[in-house]
């Protein structure tokens, strides 16, 4: 059983992830990406492999749909919010 480093608590579990990957300017996301996630802070951990991977599907730039995806910027908010 292995502990994640992050939080120090939880137990790592495999399981299959999508995966929000920024390449320089470029969003991918990408599906059915294999990690290790806390179940108790959900980090998660890649491989070496895994990660080599992700990074040639974003240098490739190979896509399997395009999908629209909103985007937005969070108000300025006064000192005295914060």
């Amino acid at each position: 059983m292995e502990t994640c480093y992050f939080c120090r608590k939880g137990i790592l579990e495999e399981k299959k992830v999508t995966v929000d990957f920024r390449w320089g300017t470029k969003l991918i996301v990408i599906e059915e990406v294999p990690a290790k996630v806390c179940n108790e802070c959900g980090e998660r951990y890649y491989s070496a492999e895994v990660s080599r991977r992700m990074e040639k599907i974003a240098i490739e730039g190979k896509k399997k749909k395009i999908i629209e995806v909103p985007l937005v910027k969070l108000p300025v908010m006064s000192s005295s919010a914060v």
